[in-house]
Protein backbone atom coordinates (compact mmCIF):
# COMPACT_ATOMS: atom_id res chain seq x y z
CA UNK A 1 0.00 0.00 0.00
CA UNK A 2 1.61 3.31 -1.07
CA UNK A 3 2.02 5.88 1.65
CA UNK A 4 -0.07 9.02 1.32
CA UNK A 5 1.87 12.14 0.38
CA UNK A 6 1.44 14.74 3.09
CA UNK A 7 0.48 18.32 2.21
CA UNK A 8 2.18 21.52 3.36
CA UNK A 9 -0.95 22.49 5.30
CA UNK A 10 -0.89 19.16 7.18
CA UNK A 11 2.78 19.74 7.99
CA UNK A 12 2.09 23.23 9.31
CA UNK A 13 -0.88 22.07 11.41
CA UNK A 14 1.17 19.23 12.86
CA UNK A 15 4.09 21.53 13.66
CA UNK A 16 1.78 23.96 15.46
CA UNK A 17 0.27 21.17 17.52
CA UNK A 18 3.39 19.12 18.30
CA UNK A 19 6.50 21.28 17.98
CA UNK A 20 9.17 20.35 20.49
CA UNK A 21 7.99 16.77 20.83
CA UNK A 22 9.96 13.85 19.45
CA UNK A 23 7.64 11.36 17.79
CA UNK A 24 8.50 8.30 15.75
CA UNK A 25 4.99 7.62 14.45
CA UNK A 26 4.38 6.99 10.73
CA UNK A 27 2.86 10.47 10.40
CA UNK A 28 5.87 12.04 12.08
CA UNK A 29 8.21 10.20 9.71
CA UNK A 30 6.19 11.55 6.74
CA UNK A 31 6.43 15.05 8.24
CA UNK A 32 10.23 14.69 8.49
CA UNK A 33 10.42 13.43 4.90
CA UNK A 34 8.30 16.36 3.73
CA UNK A 35 10.51 18.83 5.62
CA UNK A 36 13.58 17.35 3.94
CA UNK A 37 12.00 17.88 0.50
CA UNK A 38 10.10 21.16 0.96
CA UNK A 39 12.09 24.36 1.48
CA UNK A 40 8.92 26.35 2.24
CA UNK A 41 7.87 24.05 5.10
CA UNK A 42 11.43 23.75 6.40
CA UNK A 43 11.63 27.54 6.57
CA UNK A 44 8.24 27.66 8.29
CA UNK A 45 9.36 25.04 10.82
CA UNK A 46 12.56 26.97 11.57
CA UNK A 47 10.55 30.16 12.07
CA UNK A 48 8.11 28.44 14.45
CA UNK A 49 11.00 26.91 16.39
CA UNK A 50 12.73 30.31 16.77
CA UNK A 51 9.46 31.94 17.85
CA UNK A 52 8.85 29.29 20.52
CA UNK A 53 12.40 29.70 21.84
CA UNK A 54 11.83 33.47 22.03
CA UNK A 55 8.55 32.98 23.92
CA UNK A 56 10.23 30.60 26.37
CA UNK A 57 13.23 32.87 26.97
CA UNK A 58 11.06 35.92 27.66
CA UNK A 59 8.16 33.95 29.25
CA UNK A 60 5.60 35.52 26.88
CA UNK A 61 1.98 34.45 27.35
CA UNK A 62 -0.40 34.67 24.38
CA UNK A 63 -4.13 35.04 25.08
CA UNK A 64 -6.26 32.19 23.66
CA UNK A 65 -8.13 34.63 21.39
CA UNK A 66 -4.84 35.90 19.89
CA UNK A 67 -3.69 32.32 19.33
CA UNK A 68 -6.94 31.46 17.52
CA UNK A 69 -6.69 34.60 15.35
CA UNK A 70 -3.07 33.80 14.48
CA UNK A 71 -3.91 30.25 13.38
CA UNK A 72 -6.85 31.55 11.37
CA UNK A 73 -4.66 34.19 9.68
CA UNK A 74 -2.08 31.54 8.79
CA UNK A 75 -4.82 29.37 7.29
CA UNK A 76 -4.23 26.66 9.88
CA UNK A 77 -7.66 26.73 11.49
CA UNK A 78 -9.16 23.24 11.57
CA UNK A 79 -12.57 22.95 9.91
Amino acid sequence: MPKKKISCKEVMNYICEHVGEDFDSPKCRRIKEHLNECEKCRSYFDSVEKTIKFYKIYDVKMPKEAHVRLLSYLGLKED
